[in-house]
């Protein structure tokens, strides 16, 4: 039996700077890893995909050049082998430097290999026991496949696996209208493949506000992706070489043919076989592992820490997570989840950055709301760009004239919705942000604009 001061489950975003913080301080730390270093970001989310986001743009612009008073020879050709092999190289390269820094890390032992819990305080990894007073879990999670009829008995995509073609589907059906389908479905059309994407919900990306459902919908559109909403997959089956997907909305029940199927509707934690019973570790009915608001788990000792307890999907908060509970243990800070405000992006062309409260959500939550809206053609940067897709919109409480939320939907929208997100961290009334001088022409410097014309509506 191997003994520690911490055992570190996964690599992810929250793990390896976990590790490496408590192995500054003098403490013995083992690491687990059973896959790929550097989890889910560096290596089927963030990392690779936003570097194939970026190939298909320069398709994109490079197809608009005329536009810009730019001629090429001949048509935009697509090499999908090099734009993988891109993409990979990318991607390899921060997992290759995370797995360095963990192993050029002074009291930190890398294993490799699965971890199950034999009890609260041991873990087993191939054979061998570990053993410590405090264990993380930073496990992350994995692509959700639903029981559609028919699916067992199709090819199929994941985000994670679609990750592994080289070559341009004739026809890419995507089974999913949020975050992650959104994704794959522009920059696969771009990439020159038919793109229909099928959505269960009323409206695509539905977390959001109507208008900004509906302008993405435009977006996409504009560039010959065809959408259908408020239909269910109901039946899926192989022909020849094709995939045929059935549908039914309020209009009836049709078919559509396509040659790749992408299965993008959401994930699911990867707590499934670590033993947590063993451990009496509590998880909910999704299998998420339950913790309070500084991490800790039901079980003295143990933490949750990223994807896998249900506080966050994103790399930003699960290092967070991280911060969170290394200022505690090590720093005798007090700092919690609950200071932590909601933002994110979607990386779409043009892109979406959200901070805090959707307009919805305020309204819920019983705020006297007040909201600033601009559309991004009457951005002059936007403009000058040829960019004018998308909208601003800024959410305040008219009482306290505290800002509740933003979302920037636009070209860099997810840059500029940050000025918005620190005032709110910062805690200052909106008119502070309405007086503040930016740089022209920019994004940003429309934010106070937007705080001039606040509407009750």
């Amino acid at each position: 039996m191997a003994k520690y001061d911490a055992i570190i489950i996964g690599t992810g975003q929250a793990g390896p700077s976990l590790a490496r913080r408590m192995a500054a301080r003098g403490q013995q730390v083992a690491i687990v890893e059973r896959a790929r270093f550097g989890g889910t970001c560096v290596n089927t989310g963030c990392t690779p995909t936003k570097a194939l986001v970026a190939s298909a743009y320069v398709a994109h612009l490079a197809r608009r050049c005329a536009e810009y008073g730019v001629t090429i020879a001949g048509p935009v050709g697509i090499d999908m082998k090099q734009v993988k092999a891109r993409k990979d190289s990318i991607a390899g390269a921060s997992s290759k430097a995370v797995e360095a820094s963990l192993r050029g890390a002074s009291n930190v032992t890398v294993i490799r290999g699965h971890a199950s819990f034999v009890s609260a305080r041991e873990v087993t990894v191939a054979g061998d026991v570990l053993t410590a007073e405090r264990i993380f879990i930073n496990v992350g999670g994995r692509p959700s496949v639903p029981p559609i009829p028919g699916l067992d008995r199709v090819a199929h995509l994941t985000s994670s696996s679609i990750l592994d073609l080289d070559v341009v589907p004739r026809h890419l059906i995507v089974v999913g209208g949020s975050y992650v389908g959104l994704e794959f479905a522009q920059m696969y059309r771009r990439f020159g493949s038919a793109v229909t994407v099928i959505e269960t919900a009323p409206r695509l990306i539905g977390r959001e506000d109507p208008e900004i459902s509906d302008s993405m919908r435009g977006i996409l559109e504009a560039e010959d992706i065809t959408v259908h909403t408020a239909a269910r997959t109901t039946g899926l089956a192989q022909s020849g070489t094709g995939i045929v997907a059935t549908v039914e909305d309020a209009t009836g029940r049709r078919t559509i043919e396509g040659s790749h199927l992408l299965i993008a509707v959401g994930r699911r934690p990867n707590t499934d076989d670590l033993g947590l019973d063993r451990a009496g570790v509590a998880v909910d009915r999704h299998g998420y592992i339950q913790v309070d608001d500084t991490l800790r788990t039901n079980v003295a000792g143990i933490w949750a820490l990223g994807e896998c307890n249900g506080r966050g999907a994103f790399t930003h908060t699960a290092y967070n997570d991280s911060e969170i509970v290394g200022a505690n243990l090590l720093d005798g800070e007090t700092r919690s989840t609950a200071d932590r405000i909601q933002a994110y992006a979607l990386f779409t062309d043009p892109p979406l950055g959200r901070a805090g409260m959707t307009e919805t959500e305020a309204r819920a939550a019983g705020h006297n709301v007040l909201v600033g809206a601009m559309p991004m053609e009457d951005v002059s940067r936007a403009y000058e760009k040829g960019e004018t897709f998308g909208l601003m919109k800024i959410v305040v409480d008219g009482d306290t004239k505290a800002i509740l939320g933003a979302a920037i939907l636009g070209t860099g929208g997810d840059e500029a919705v940050h000025c918005v997100l620190d005032l709110m961290y910062a805690k200052a009334p909106y008119t502070l942000l309405q007086r503040v001088m930016h740089i022209h022409p920019t994004v940003a410097e429309f934010i106070p604009s937007l705080l001039e014309d606040l509407q009750a509506r």
